[in-house]
């Protein structure tokens, strides 16, 4: 590949969110609404693209546990692979959910719905308690101890070295602001700001490629290497490709995310990945060989 400049996702790359970010999806909707998804279906919301902020896949979530009380016949799969023909994310699930409810049953669900219930939920099973009340300005009213403790580092010191004595180093994430500062120094990793896209630096999200492309041009790169851990990662370097004539993107995945083994790395190549690692630690040599 090449490459003159490596951009990474946080989740699932540099940080195991397995028990922190997938948990709270999963809790949350359970303490609002005393029923959830299993952990293992997350994945599903993740593969059908547009669930890049983890809060609108917990809204996404409830609103098909909601909608299953009503009369939605969907499995999960059935009802994920919808909201893919639909373009994926929150308003393709609204979508999926209006056109298979009668219109009393679609009112009663959405009268049931509150996103802004779950965030709160989600952001104190996620943060903890003070951190909660620090970050978000409001006082809690759970008291918990926080899942992003629970988020075991996957990159080693050494390959943070080599990688960053032999590239410029960007990160685009979907974590808020202050969620990727908190990440980025467990993992030991320092990156200006200028030289990173969170929730909070823009608007669209991936697999919009705008993040990725301004920092090729912030870095001069004519090659750059996207390594994240979702479809919508792969996605977000193939449309980066499509977009932008003037330079090339490469997607690669790692298999320390949601998608695992044969079948991680063949939904990967499917949706264009470059190359398939199994996890960070493989990303120098990667890089090397190419």
């Amino acid at each position: 590949m090449n490459a003159d400049a490596v951009v990474l996702d946080i989740d699932g790359v540099l940080v195991d969110v397995a028990d922190s970010y997938r948990r709270a999806i999963v809790e949350s909707i359970s303490r609002v609404y005393d029923d959830t998804i299993p952990k293992a279906d997350v994945q599903a919301f993740k593969d059908a693209g547009g669930f890049n902020n983890d809060w609108e896949l917990t809204y996404a979530a409830a609103l098909y546990v909601l909608a299953s009380r009503d009369g939605l016949d969907h499995s999960i799969e059935e009802f994920t692979d919808r909201i893919a023909e639909t373009d994926g994310g929150l308003d393709a699930a609204e979508q999926v959910v209006a056109a298979a409810l009668p219109e009393d049953a679609h009112s009663c669900v959405h009268n049931e719905w509150n996103p802004e219930k779950l965030r709160a939920v989600f952001q104190q099973l996620y943060l903890g308690s003070e951190l909660y009340a620090d970050l978000e300005d409001a006082e809690p009213t759970l008291d918990t101890r926080g899942y992003i403790n629970d988020e075991p580092v996957l990159i080693e010191p050494e390959t943070i070295a080599e990688l960053t004595a032999n590239y410029p180093v960007g990160i685009v994430t979907g974590r808020p602001s202050a969620e990727a500062d908190i990440a980025l120094a467990r993992a030991d990793l320092d990156v200006a700001d200028e030289h990173r896209f969170t929730m909070d630096d823009w608007e669209e999200g991936k697999p919009h490629p705008r993040a990725l492309m301004t920092l090729a041009e912030r870095f001069d790169a004519g090659r750059v290497v996207f390594v994240g851990d979702t479809l919508d990662d792969i996605r977000t370097a193939t449309n980066a490709r499509e977009t932008d004539s003037e330079r090339e993107y490469f997607g690669v995945g790692v298999l320390t995310g949601g998608l695992t083994g044969e079948e991680g790395t063949r939904k990967y190549e499917e949706s264009g990945a470059e190359a398939v690692i199994d996890s960070i630690t493989d990303l120098p040599v990667l890089l090397a060989d190419n």
